[in-house]
């Protein structure tokens, strides 16, 4: 085949005139030729380069042998094609399919075409194509992807690209590069990091393999020796390794033996040895032992054991990579990472702890108000944050918006809960404050209640209760540590509550009047103070907050008439271990709670409802030694 060679001066080049000089290497598509065609389009600095590339890989790429050129091409019928020039796009004409020649690479040449491509993309003028290219090689990444990557990075001008640039160029030289020095700088690089891609590159530099010292070649990188018999080499493994290696010979088996000595019976006898006489197994040795010195049958030590074989040879474990200097600087960096790893982790766990507090603070501060000013057992509390939740739902029927939802649903959960408070308080409670096992069987009944009417309302199945976009995903900190916008909502929630708390009981009328009934009733009566107009706003109070914390809780959980039983014991809880009545104390008391669940769940993942048990023994032994919770109140909550 004749080649087209352009004449035109280098300042007027074309793709078309590289393309022509390498064209018989093109046609024949050979893995072997092909190297120095890419490497010319790659190269050349024409703009066109990059449309040549992606054309020839994806097999659009044709030759018009009457013309010496190429072309890529649109189909306009089953037997015609439209090409087009690839430095200006433009048609050059229609041809049939008998006049033109796909050009069709194999794997492998469309390997080291995306191998050349790489360059291109990773100079996009496009910040995000360079960031999803970078990303692809993290992904999949090439030996071949290295050197356009380290030539791209000091024309970077994207500041997040270059890291991310050179991050990458780390991760393939750890796994790519020859020179063991720049994989030692690449590896020291990535100290503390806690980057699942460094882990990820990391893991397969230090992974080792068992092997027997003596078949090992001189000079291997061995870690460290492993005894035959240990957790990780058992017995068997180690005999099947020496079997394996030649070093010993498998015994045959009792049936083995059986069958052998069957086999080689010659006129009643074996060996030598009367059948008959055969009755014992030293009878049956002796006679195998015979064959066997006759060379009849593989040899037998009857002292022969597997254990003692495999004891006797040296193991060890063996890196896979021969660089000793790259596993030690891979161990160093991984034990930093993990250090690393450790420390985030921590306060991976203190976050949650955290955020299950608040959970725990939002749901027991009405409670603390109403069981701490009122002595009031109330069963119905969890009921109350239920109503709360589908409160919140039924407003999000309405107000299909989610934030404008969320922002009318906490005030109106406020008001309809506040408003049974203030009705159960008054049609129930009113009546039995000097009977405190009466008031909870009361408000027990209230709660079981309450459940039936949710179901016969909403029914059996969990409502949604939707968060808005912007708290669905997370404060992500790095790869280990992070936490959901909602769990951060929940806790400035708790946050602005114990501040609305303290500014009640400290600056208004209604909390100092609170105040003076928690500690003396009959002296606040005395003082003009209406006593059952305290106590009606107090557990109105208390059920308002616990509305709007059900309105928090449904956000995450899910809203159903139980939704309240789930919250009700650990609201009690933390109450009663914070010291009845303080609000100081019922924050510590969720504290305490929510740090000493998570650590128990962290220590055993697999099992939470242990978490919950260890919880309640953990609970009752510290109330054998503080019956009054962290912090004691004064006067009438605490017994006086």
């Amino acid at each position: 085949m004749m080649t087209f060679v352009c004449t035109a001066s280098a300042q007027d080049r074309t793709i078309q005139n590289v393309l022509q000089e390498h064209a018989d290497a093109i046609v024949a598509s050979s893995r072997k030729s092909i190297g120095p065609a890419i490497d010319a389009v790659s190269s050349s600095g024409l703009l066109a380069a990059q449309t040549v590339l992606q054309q020839w890989q994806e097999k659009n790429l044709w030759f018009v042998e009457d013309e010496g050129a190429f072309y890529y091409a649109q189909p306009l019928d089953a037997e015609t094609y439209t090409l087009f020039a690839f430095e200006d796009g433009a048609p050059v004409g229609d041809y049939n399919k008998a006049a033109i020649q796909q050009i069709k690479p194999n794997s492998g040449i469309r390997a080291m075409i995306g191998a050349a491509l790489v360059q291109f993309q990773l100079n996009d003028p496009d910040p995000e194509r360079r960031r999803e290219a970078l990303l692809a090689i993290q992904r999949d990444g090439e030996a071949a992807h290295l050197v356009p990557l380290r030539a791209s990075i000091a024309s970077e001008t994207n500041v997040q690209i270059k890291a991310l640039k050179q991050t990458t160029e780390r991760l393939l030289t750890i796994s790519f590069d020859t020179d063991d020095s720049a994989r030692i700088a690449a590896i020291d690089g990535f100290d503390g990091s806690l980057s699942i891609d460094a882990r990820a590159a990391l893991n397969p530099v230090i992974s080792t393999k068992i092997a027997l010292s003596d078949t090992l070649p001189e000079g291997a990188n061995v870690k460290g020796q492993i005894k035959a018999g240990s957790e990780v080499l058992p017995i068997s493994d180690a005999f099947a390794m020496l079997v394996d290696a030649g070093l010993v010979t498998a015994q045959p088996t009792r049936d083995e033996r059986k069958s052998a000595l069957e086999a080689n019976i010659v006129d009643g006898k074996v060996g030598g040895y009367a059948v008959a006489d055969l009755n014992t197994q030293s009878a049956r040795d002796a006679a195998y032992s015979a064959l066997a010195a006759n060379g009849t049958v593989p040899a037998y030590d009857p002292s022969f054991t597997m254990e003692r074989a495999a004891t006797a040879a040296r193991f060890v474990e063996v890196y896979d990579e021969p660089s000793k200097a790259v596993t030690d600087a891979a161990e160093a960096t991984l034990k930093s990472i993990n250090r690393a790893v450790g420390i985030n982790q921590t306060a991976d766990l203190l976050l949650d702890g955290l955020s299950l507090a608040s959970i725990y603070f939002l749901a027991a501060i009405g409670l603390a108000i109403t069981f701490g000013v009122m002595g009031v057992i109330n069963m119905a509390h969890g009921e109350f944050i239920m109503m709360g939740a589908y409160t919140g739902y039924v407003v999000q029927q309405i107000i299909p918006n989610y934030t404008a939802s969320i922002i009318v649903a906490i005030p109106l959960a406020f008001a309809v809960t506040f408003a049974a408070g203030v009705a159960m308080e008054r049609l129930i409670i009113r009546w039995l404050y000097s009977r405190p096992l009466e008031t909870l069987l009361a408000t027990f009944g209230v709660s079981i209640a309450l459940q039936q009417i949710a179901k016969n309302i909403f029914g059996t199945q969990a409502r949604p209760l939707t968060s808005p976009a912007w708290l669905d995903s997370a404060l992500v900190f790095n790869d280990v540590l992070a936490i959901s916008y909602i769990r951060i909502a929940i806790f400035v929630l708790a946050l602005i509550f114990l501040g609305v708390f303290l500014f009640i009981m400290k600056k208004t009328r209604l909390g100092l009047e609170t105040r003076a009934v928690t500690q003396n009733p009959s002296m606040a009566a005395s003082m003009g103070i209406n006593p059952d107009r305290v106590n009606m706003l107090t557990f109105g109070l208390g059920s308002g907050i616990a509305g709007v914390a059900g309105v928090a809780i449904g956000l995450y959980a899910k809203v159903t008439s139980e939704l309240g039983a789930d919250y009700i014991v650990q609201s009690f809880m933390t109450v009663v271990v914070g010291g009845v009545g303080n609000i100081w104390g019922t924050l510590l008391g969720a504290g305490m709670i929510g740090f000493f669940q998570k650590g128990i769940e962290w220590l055993n993942p697999s099992n939470t409802l242990a978490a919950q048990t260890y919880m309640i023994v953990f609970i009752i032994i510290f109330i054998q030694f503080r019956p009054k919770g962290i912090i004691a109140l004064k006067g009438r909550a605490a017994g006086d």
